[in-house]
């Protein structure tokens, strides 16, 4: 029997040490929480992405009465993205969260469910997708999705 240590790199930081483009993308996710359709749970999700072809799409959280008929703000934003622009990858995505009119002090991840479909778009361009995970009190940053989804499940697992 073997042990398996798997570790993730993330980076930590604040708004400020950001690039002009990092701040503008983290300012459009924090934008579209307010699109959010969030009745039932109050915890508004908003996305924004920026394309290789100088695209910024973004996207929020959609609740249903039935919710898994729900989508979350990640899935929604790569969804528009790929039926708009399916010549297009996936440079960089933000993630902003807030609930009851206040952004989280920490940075909210993806679901489990998004964070598959975002390995889904990085291996259909063939592309890793940076990702800022905004909080009011420091930011995470991952260079791929695999930091966040150790032991994926993709293509080469089906032989493709």
């Amino acid at each position: 029997m073997e042990n398996l240590n798997i570790t993730a790199k993330i980076t930590v930081c604040k708004y400020e040490e950001l690039n002009r483009i990092e701040k503008k993308l983290i300012d459009m996710a924090k934008e579209a929480t307010t699109h959010s359709y969030a009745p039932y749970s109050m915890f508004q999700v908003g996305a924004a992405a920026l394309l290789d072809n100088g695209e910024i799409v973004q996207g929020s959280n959609q609740e249903n009465a039935a919710y898994p008929s729900g989508l979350c703000a990640e899935r929604v934003t790569l969804f528009f993205a790929n039926s708009q622009y399916p010549e297009s990858a996936v440079q960089l995505l933000a993630i902003a969260a807030q609930t009851g009119g206040k952004f989280t002090g920490t940075p909210t991840a993806p679901c489990g469910a998004c964070r598959q479909v975002i390995l889904e778009t990085e291996n259909r361009y063939d592309h890793p997708i940076r990702i800022l995970l905004y909080g009011e009190d420091k930011i995470y940053i991952t260079e791929s999705i695999k930091d966040l989804l150790p032991l994926c499940f993709g293509k080469d697992e089906l032989g493709k």
